[in-house]
């Protein structure tokens, strides 16, 4: 059974802006926090997203990933290498 929202506090900046968005979308306020709101719960938490990477496996290591970034960085402003 769909559930009902409500937010309180908005600044009427945030409202403003929300309208103009909707606006350009051609759609309503409410349907546009309702498809945010989708968007939003399909997506992992960012705490979900950190478990699932860290049972992926890599050949790639630290040093790998620090020379790579060294190289395309060039030398630090105070090596006297």
């Amino acid at each position: 059974m769909p559930k009902t929202l409500q937010v309180r506090d908005i600044t009427d900046e945030d409202y403003a802006s929300l309208r103009r968005r909707a606006a350009e979308a051609g759609i309503t306020v409410p349907e546009l926090v309702r498809r945010e709101i989708e968007r939003i719960a399909a997506r992992p938490s960012v705490a979900e997203w950190v478990a699932r990477t860290r049972r992926r496996t890599s050949d790639v290591t630290t040093s790998m990933v620090v020379d790579a970034l060294d190289e395309i960085r060039g030398s630090w402003p105070n090596d006297r290498s």
